[in-house]
């Protein structure tokens, strides 16, 4: 997912993005101690996510007050 369609979703649909991709990032996390993780970069790609998910969050939060 790129930014443009990160910085297209409302901030509702963002909020359940980022629960999903701590869910995500959680099983990744579980499959890595038990053996079973297949894609190991993937879990770079959730955190990464996770980032630019949090920083059009702020970016909001930061235009509103002003």
């Amino acid at each position: 997912m790129n930014i443009s369609d990160i910085r297209s979703k409302t901030n509702a649909e963002l909020a359940n993005l980022l629960d999903d991709s701590y869910q995500e990032l959680f099983n990744l996390r579980f499959q890595k101690a038990s053996g079973q993780l297949t894609n190991p970069a993937r879990k770079g790609e959730v955190r990464k996510l996770i980032a630019r998910t949090k920083t059009i969050l702020r970016e909001r939060e930061l235009a509103a007050i002003d």
